[in-house]
């Protein structure tokens, strides 16, 4: 997009894909001009048609002398009254004194009247007190299928944010044992969102962090000792705060018989068989559990970039450094022999947030209380030249947010540092409850008390376990039903998906069986499209030109389930049109032009399911085969 400066309030912005494809003014030194210039891949076509439109509109306003309106552009609820309605006449009208039809009036007339709208606007007609409403010529709007067709695995992407880096923190598991279903909808979101970030030109890095210092580390090492001991022979009684399940009892098998487990840094941790050796079982433990992760991770295609130990913050003197500097910012202070952070000082940490009360920093016994090394891991993150970090965690961390940007904004007003009052940002999100053969299922074998992530993807498949992870907005709950996973029918939203794809698939296929020419690329890309007329033909076709928004909102907003609405449309609109136009007919022009618009749409779900992680499969089989009427 290159915005083109305007003169007296004129907000003009016109792009030049546009200009060269349908000769759209252009404003340059005080007047309108039309140039033709080599098509420039931009990444949202109908965003390039309604600006192309606000210049046009800018030009009929100033015709009626209005030299500073606000062209403001919506769509239609009902597609009978056109692709886009202006509302400015309503808005002009109590500033102008003048009734707001009579000024939509004139300003479509001016419209209707200049020459160089000709490319773009099929009609204009004005509704109700005064809305101008706008329908696109057919070329203007089926030249968003060629641009498909022509940037392939790059459409819907921008380099918007091109330079800027961005740090993901989700999952985040301590090393006590198999991961649960709040971690599934963290890897999952975490991933997603990573995928759209990048989509629009961030340098994302996607990071775990591991708490292998705490306190949960030390039960973890009893919990193995003692399920050794009963491996040994003797009788042991759990206690409450231990880990229970099989997976304590597989490594203090593997334990005993000197196993050696490869840690995920590459070393190779050896046991030596000793029960009584709690610290080589601890070091045996946390590498055993954190391949357990990984392997679950894996498993739904979860992949990170780095992996960070909060035992480095100690070794480092990173988490001291963090103390002192927030010990020197005097907003800290004694009581109850503990070390309190006055957070209610400050004022404003980010849109408004205060804390309610002073936190404790450091225990009566000595110990730090768990946001103390959250504060040192962020300065970590800071240090590393990230402005911008986003965390996936639970509700249950509502509280931390507070507190760790309390102490950043102490610690770093300290050291010098600059770091936003919204640093870090919080995606948290809510659990989910499962559901098979309608009952609801409340714990694993594997894990003794929950759901783990792994049961999840064994029991739904990748695929489904991914989507319906990130579906629901990351603060709503949701019941996941494993029987609704596995369906092959619409009722599946992933299936309905995948089947949208793998049914224009199949209509190639079925060109090439018939004896029927299959266009090559650059035939489908030169089709002329002007047989694309039908309702069915425009809805997939303005269904199509809405991705490139869709994941510049999903990724501004951190919002994944915005992208599974949209693929939910657009794979509606692949069916209605498949059941409304019989796409291989004799008619040449029409089968290349209605074979163009499936490959768009193929291409356009090809790289909607790619964001998410998802297959896009060439061939399915549905419940109810309708290919009696294949195309």
């Amino acid at each position: 997009m290159r915005p083109v400066n305007a003169q007296n309030g004129e907000r003009a912005v016109i792009f030049d894909f546009i200009c060269a494809s349908l000769a759209i003014p252009v404003l340059q030194g005080g007047r309108y001009t039309t140039r033709a210039k080599k098509l420039l891949p931009f990444p949202d076509m109908l965003a390039q048609q309604k600006e192309a439109l606000k210049a046009l509109f800018a030009k009929a306003f100033q015709s009626l002398d209005i030299t500073d309106a606000e062209v403001v552009l919506e769509r239609p609820k009902d597609p009978a009254h056109g692709d886009i309605a202006c509302t400015s006449a309503l808005q002009l009208a109590r500033r102008l004194k003048k009734n707001p039809r009579a000024i939509g009036e004139s300003v479509a007339a001016a419209l209707r009247a200049d020459p160089d709208a000709n490319g773009l606007i099929e009609s204009v007609e004005v509704a109700g007190p005064g809305f101008i409403n706008i329908r696109f010529a057919q070329n203007a709007k089926t030249e968003i299928i060629r641009h498909v067709l022509r940037e392939g695995d790059r459409f819907g992407r921008s380099d918007a944010h091109k330079g800027e880096s961005v740090l993901l923190e989700y999952v985040s598991a301590n090393p006590t044992g198999p991961l649960h279903l709040g971690h599934a909808r963290q890897g999952a979101l975490g991933d997603v969102l990573a995928n759209l970030l990048a989509s629009q030109g961030w340098t994302v890095s996607r990071e775990f962090y591991y708490n292998d210092a705490g306190v949960q580390i030390g039960n973890l090492a009893k919990s193995v000792q003692l399920r050794c001991r009963e491996l040994l022979g003797e009788s042991i009684e759990l206690p409450d705060n231990a880990y229970h399940g099989e997976y304590i009892i597989a490594i203090a098998k593997d334990y005993l018989a000197k196993k050696t487990v490869l840690a995920h840094s590459g070393e190779a941790i050896e046991s030596n068989g000793d029960w009584n050796d709690i610290e080589c079982i601890r070091r045996y433990a946390v590498a055993y559990l954190r391949n357990e992760q990984d392997d679950d991770l894996n498993a739904l295609g979860v992949h990170f970039d780095n992996f960070f130990l909060e035992s480095s913050l100690y070794a480092s003197g990173a988490l001291q450094k963090a103390v002192d500097a927030m010990i020197a910012s005097g907003k800290t202070y004694e009581a109850d022999n503990a070390l309190w952070l006055r957070t209610t000082s400050f004022e404003d940490l980010g849109n408004g947030l205060k804390d309610d009360k002073d936190r404790v920093m450091r225990k009566a016994d000595g110990t730090y209380t768990y946001f103390v090394p959250d504060v040192a891991y962020h300065l970590n993150k800071f240090g590393r030249g990230y402005t911008k970090a986003v965390n996936i965690q639970g509700t249950d961390h509502h509280g931390t947010i507070a507190r760790v940007r309390a102490g950043l904004q102490a610690a770093g007003a300290v050291l010098g540092l600059d770091i936003p009052k919204c640093f870090p940002e919080y995606i948290l999100h809510k659990m989910l409850s499962v559901v098979m053969n309608g009952e609801p299922v409340k714990m694993s074998k594997r894990s003794g008390n929950y759901v783990t992530l792994r049961d999840l993807v064994d029991w739904a498949g990748r695929d489904a376990a991914r989507y319906f992870l990130v579906a629901r907005k990351a603060d709503a709950e949701f019941v996941f039903d494993v029987n609704l996973a596995r369906e092959k029918s619409d009722e599946n939203p992933v299936y309905y998906l995948q089947y949208a794809h793998a049914r224009i698939c199949s209509v190639f296929a079925n060109a090439e069986e018939k004896g029927f020419d299959v266009p090559s690329q650059s035939a489908l890309e030169a089709a002329s499209l002007a047989t694309l007329s039908s309702e069915a033909a425009e809805k997939l076709v303005s269904a199509i030109a809405e991705f490139p928004s869709t994941l510049a909102l999903a990724a501004r907003d951190h919002a994944p389930h915005l992208l599974c609405y949209y693929l939910k449309n657009l794979a509606a609109a692949v069916h209605a049109f498949y059941n409304a136009e019989r796409v291989l007919v004799d008619d040449n022009e029409k089968r290349v032009d209605r074979l163009a618009l499936l490959a768009a749409a193929r291409q356009v779900l090809r790289n909607g399911l790619s964001l998410l992680g998802i297959s896009a499969p060439e061939f399915m089989t549905r419940k109810e085969e309708d290919e009696t009427g294949a195309q």
